[in-house]
Order: structure tokens, then sequence, then C-alpha cells
């Protein structure tokens, strides 16, 4: 059995900005503390997420916020945007959430706000939730993901012990969004720089050419997801992994904002694994035939 579970929290905090920096030039770390991250919880996972509640424009909500009253007392078209992002850190001692933006400039919601935000500024987000931590049984441990992992990727590493090996595939824009990632254990990464005809082929090709270690792995692979579904054919279908040994999912869907893959992830993740059944089948079929 691996580690993988799902926790999610429903619980309301407010955080205040400490400390923003550019890390490359398209990720941006905002790292918030305050009082109002008192009760954010310690875990084990590394692939927490938040839900970050941003104002709808021109709305004013009462302090202490209470999203419960906000959707019980204003229309639906006043109530806050969702974005989720993953958690890069939480320091316990120092009660200091470090979240990572990845940045398009103008485009989109979260990623301007983060661009702009300056010590004080103030959000408050629902969470943590999340469904992964490296199963400590494992022989090996494959990530694979674009820009959008990166932040549990790296959390990931960082929690291995010293006796464990990690395979790391990376899709990136460009060598100069590459990110030092640092850890106990014995890995290997490997970047992909996007061709921009084929946004999936980079790291796509990159797994199918991996010497795989020996051993049983436990899979982390997340991202956009036409890249991701690419992916986790891959892993299925030809490598012929078990279920159970990944933790794969679309972060985002290209051309979609969080609202529209959310609304559509249900569908898509239907059919994909429709797909997916049916071409293991094929496979296994031709090779009893053969």
């Amino acid at each position: 059995m691996t580690t993988t579970r799902t926790t999610r929290t429903s619980r309301v905090h407010t955080g205040r900005v400490r400390h923003a920096e550019w890390i490359t030039p398209g990720m941006r770390r905002v790292v918030f503390g305050g009082p109002g991250l008192r009760d954010f919880p310690q875990g084990e996972l590394t692939d927490r997420y938040v839900k970050l509640l941003f104002p709808a424009p021109g709305v004013t909500y009462p302090e202490p916020f209470d999203l419960a009253a906000v959707r019980r007392d204003l229309p639906r078209e006043q109530w806050p945007r969702m974005r989720t992002y993953t958690v890069r850190r939480w320091d316990e001692t120092a009660r200091e959430l470090t979240l990572d933006f990845v940045h398009h400039g103008d485009r989109g919601l979260a990623g301007p706000w983060a661009a702009a935000a300056v010590p004080g500024d103030q959000l408050s987000f629902l969470g943590p939730g999340g469904g992964y931590a490296p199963d400590p049984l494992a022989d090996w441990h494959l990530m694979a993901g674009d820009e959008s992992a990166l932040p549990a990727i790296a959390a990931s590493l960082e929690a291995l012990p010293e006796s464990a090996t990690a395979l790391v595939l990376v899709e990136v824009s460009g060598p100069r969004e590459e990110q030092r990632l640092e850890s106990r254990a014995r890995v290997r990464v490997t970047w992909a720089h996007r061709d921009a005809d084929e946004p999936a082929g980079g790291l796509a090709a990159l797994l199918a050419g991996a010497e795989f270690p020996p051993g049983r792995v436990h899979a982390f692979v997340h991202g956009e997801a036409n890249l991701v579904k690419e992916l986790r054919r891959h892993l299925l279908v030809e490598r012929n992994l078990s279920r159970d040994r990944l933790s794969i999912s679309g972060y985002w869907r290209r051309g979609l904002n969080e609202d529209g893959w959310q609304a559509s992830k249900s569908e898509w993740n239907q059919r994909t694994e429709h797909e997916h059944e049916t071409l293991s089948t094929r496979s296994t079929s031709a090779g009893v035939e053969l």
C-alpha cells in the first residue's frame, strides 16, 4: 500500500504577506504570516494545497472574514473567486506559509496578484487539503510534471530520507525557469524545455526514454491536463504500472481558467480513464496473441 490519501478541510485562514521575491523570471514566491495562521495545521502530506479567496471586484467583505456569511448574505457574483495553490512550505515554528506562483504576465488572477504583492497585503484561503506523500516503503520514487507541480515536487524531495532514490523529470519554458532542488536522497533531475509547437513533447519524450531503477516505484505525476494524460497513458500502458502506485492528476488545463477546469474535470477524468482502460485491454490482448 502507498501513503497516498486524501484530506480536505474547509477552515478559513487569513495570512499577511511578510516577504515576496522572484525565484525565477516566471515564478514568484510569497511568504505569509500573522495571527490568522495560528490554526494552520502541520501535516505529513507534501502536495498540500490551499484555495485562495480573491475578493470580487468592487466588493469589500466584513472583518473578520466569514466565508459562510458571505455565501449566505451576498449574491453568487459577489463571492470571492477561488484559485488552488500548492503549499511550498509550512514553517511550524515561525508560523509562515510559503506559496510559489507561476506568472504569465497580466493573464490570470493569482499570478498578477502575486507579482504586485508587498508586505502587509492580506489574503484569505481555505485548507489545507492534499493526497500524497512519498511512500517510505517504495524502492524508488518518480516525480514528473510542469511548473505547476514544482512546489509539490520540491517539498516531496525535501521530505525524502537519505536512503531514498528519486527520478525527477520537469518541463519548464526554458533554462531560466530551472530551480535548484534540495534533497538528502539520491536524486537525478532532468529538465525539459517546452517546445511551443508541441507543449507535451519534451516531458513525454523524457519519460518515454527514461531508464527506470529496479523495484517498486511510487510515482507523483501532475501538471497540465493534456500533458498528464499522455504521461498517464505511458505509465499505465507502456510501463504497466499499477494504479495504486500512482498519484496522478491534472492541476490545470490549457485554454481554461480554474473555474472552467473544475467544472469539466470530472468528465475529463472519466473519459481519460475509459480511454486508458481500452488501451490497456488492447495491449494485454496483443501480448497474449504474441
